[in-house]
């Protein structure tokens, strides 16, 4: 039953009664003053959090031209990962299954056909051991594992997804490094970011995190990625569709009564362009410079407040995340390229992935086209889903456990 049309108007109504509380030409100057007095750098705690390589600037390109411009990187690779999402089951096991995939710009046939495969499995029943090596399938094109997760009295789905996800990825980069010549963007944040949220959501997490082998090792993964295309001299990015960090918004809170919902919304109304009459402008891409940030999880990796078991090759600084902030006026979308500071020390190369950056997304309205085709290997749909949780029903002998929910949304789902 939808609502009647006096409640939408009563609906309306509140809003509008909340709307005249917020001006949100306010919120405009409040930016301004954050972007032009707070960030150069920014201080929590008397330590600083953020800083600009280059000084605070922001810039604007022509969509049309910057469409246009020539890539520095001959080849370009993306990579990704997908999962069935976690699912419980009657006999007790949470599992989440995860691809990974890695595409090529132009095309390469075979590696488009590579994969890498791990379910992670959690059981509270001690006697099951699941640990497994890592094997081949499909004709050598293929390699896969089950990994058990540590066992945790709550949390069993949020460990499990992110467990499965960060070591198929992470994987995955490692064993194709080598294909890549020019440059390889992740579909999403260089370091495994739902990981490392452990360490602030609850404490049994964070033990998880900091004591158990099987996180460490996803986290050490990732650490050589970067040492392995440092050393090659290949430049490796990530490209966050969807940010959810808050850590930068949530400094400015202390400072300035920040009204933002997280840092994406802080960057748009600073990056968001409008004309006389108040509407967005919409024939040029906005972006800031290149940050250093230690905020929130960017820092985890090179401050010391976390431990990872593993040698390292780099000064601690080359690991720091490094990004900027691009805005498409057209889809009024935010979206934050990432890269190890080991590569955006070089001015010269931290121009040519600005410039490359802007000119995929001008062109492609949206992400890179080899994070769009990486995308479109390794994501799992809707009914492959379906395919993978039956066949596990079958080999565990048991079915997923439901909720009222499954079957209210399965039903909403069939109607669509």
């Amino acid at each position: 039953m939808t609502l009647d049309p006096v409640h939408v108007d009563g609906i309306a109504q509140l809003a509008s009664r909340v709307g005249r509380r917020v001006d949100d030409r306010e919120r405009g100057d409040v930016a301004e003053r954050a972007w032009t007095e707070f960030l150069d750098p920014l201080y929590d705690d008397g330590e600083v959090v953020l800083e600009p390589l280059d000084g605070i600037q922001r810039h604007k390109v022509p969509i049309e031209d910057v469409a246009l411009e020539a890539s520095a990187f001959e080849t370009q690779h993306g990579l990704d990962a997908g999962t069935i999402n976690p699912t419980t089951f009657k006999n007790g096991l949470v599992l989440d299954v995860s691809q990974a995939a890695m595409a090529g710009v132009p095309s390469d046939i075979e590696l488009h056909r590579a994969r890498t495969i791990v379910m992670t499995v959690h059981t509270n029943d001690p006697s099951v051991d699941v640990h497994d090596e890592w094997r081949g399938g499909d004709e050598g094109y293929a390699k896969h594992r089950i990994l058990h997760a540590p066992r945790v009295d709550r949390y069993e789905q949020t460990v499990v997804h992110a467990l499965s996800l960060y070591l198929a990825e992470s994987e995955h980069a490692i064993t194709q490094a080598d294909v890549v010549e020019d440059l390889l963007v992740l579909d999403g944040p260089i370091y495994p970011t739902g990981l490392l949220k452990w360490a602030q959501r609850h404490p049994e997490l964070k033990r998880v995190l900091t004591e158990e082998e099987q996180p460490q090792d996803v986290l050490a993964n990732y650490l050589t990625l970067v040492e392995t295309f440092a050393e090659r001299e290949i430049p490796l990015v990530g490209f966050v569709k969807n940010s959810a960090s808050k850590a930068i918004t949530r400094t400015l809170r202390s400072s300035l009564g920040a009204p933002w919902v997280d840092d994406d919304a802080f960057f748009r109304r600073v990056l968001e362009r409008l004309d006389d009459d108040g509407r967005p402008k919409t024939d040029h891409l906005t972006f800031t410079n290149w940050f250093r940030s230690r905020a929130g999880t960017d820092g985890m990796l090179c401050d010391g407040s976390l431990a990872v078991d593993c040698d390292r090759t780099l000064a601690d600084d080359a690991y720091e995340v490094t990004f900027f902030v691009v805005y498409d006026p057209r889809d009024d979308l935010v979206y934050r390229v990432e890269a190890p500071y080991v590569v955006t020390q070089d001015s010269d190369l931290r121009a040519e992935l600005t410039t490359h950056i802007l000119s995929e997304v001008a062109g492609e309205r949206g992400p890179p086209l080899p994070v769009g085709k990486a995308d479109e290997l390794a994501r799992i749909d809707r009914q492959g889903k379906q395919t993978l949780r039956r066949r596990i029903e079958r080999e565990f002998d048991t079915s997923q456990q439901r909720s009222y929910n499954d079957k209210r949304w399965n039903a909403v789902e069939e109607l669509l």
